[in-house]
């Protein structure tokens, strides 16, 4: 007999991973979690240095190129995409950056109904552990996302920071939280000396219920 699902889901990029996990939550959905490329063995997926890697294998990478166009003086420019579990999560350079709030606010004043930045907050809030100085307003901090500050400092970048200060650009502590607005060091999805994509931090909880 063929086996049977309560849901599909083609792709397992962030979205899958993250449906695949809120999905099964119940205990009782049967979930197919479908991905074109292979599991996330390579150990450049993992290490966070090692995206300089993935950022040129066809194995893990879709190595899409954008079309040649005048504003890149008819140069196509490579659009890394991940094709592996975890999708671009696993490839990226694992900087933590929402979207900007008017942004979403925009969608939802052209007449996308539950698409403003107070709608889509409580989502942020709940899939993300904000390690770190945290606004509970805005952060969450009791997710499966970990988001972690870049301990590496350097005195170029300490200059740069503080050049732009300098000219009357804020010190931004969290740009995740109240404002975007400003200059800082980024946050991060990797804990200690390993990455946290949406594989390892959604779909691997979920996969004894798939």
């Amino acid at each position: 007999m063929a086996e049977t699902f309560d849901y599909i889901i083609v792709g397992a990029g962030s979205a899958g991973c993250i449906l695949a996990n809120r999905l099964t939550e119940d205990g009782k959905s049967k979930v197919c979690l479908l991905e074109a490329g292979p599991p996330d063995w390579n150990p450049y997926l993992h290490i966070p240095a090692g995206f300089i890697k993935t950022l040129t294998d066809p194995k893990v990478n879709w190595l899409y190129e954008s079309e040649p166009s005048y504003w890149t003086a008819g140069r196509s420019i490579g659009v890394p995409r991940g094709k592996t579990l975890g999708g671009s999560s696993s490839i990226n350079g694992h900087i933590y950056n929402r979207g900007q709030r008017m942004d979403f606010d925009g969608w939802a004043q052209r007449g996308n109904k539950g698409w403003g930045y107070a709608d889509v907050l409580p989502y942020f809030r709940a899939y993300e552990n904000r390690m770190g100085q945290a606004d509970n307003v805005y952060r969450g901090q009791s997710g499966e996302q970990i988001v972690t500050d870049l301990e590496w400092r350097h005195p170029l970048c300490d200059a740069f920071v503080e050049a732009a200060v300098d000219m009357g650009m804020p010190r931004n502590s969290d740009y995740n939280g109240r404002s975007q607005e400003g200059v800082s060091y980024v946050q991060r999805t990797t804990l200690g000396r390993r990455r946290v994509s949406a594989a390892r931090a959604f779909l691997n909880p979920a996969k004894s219920r798939l």
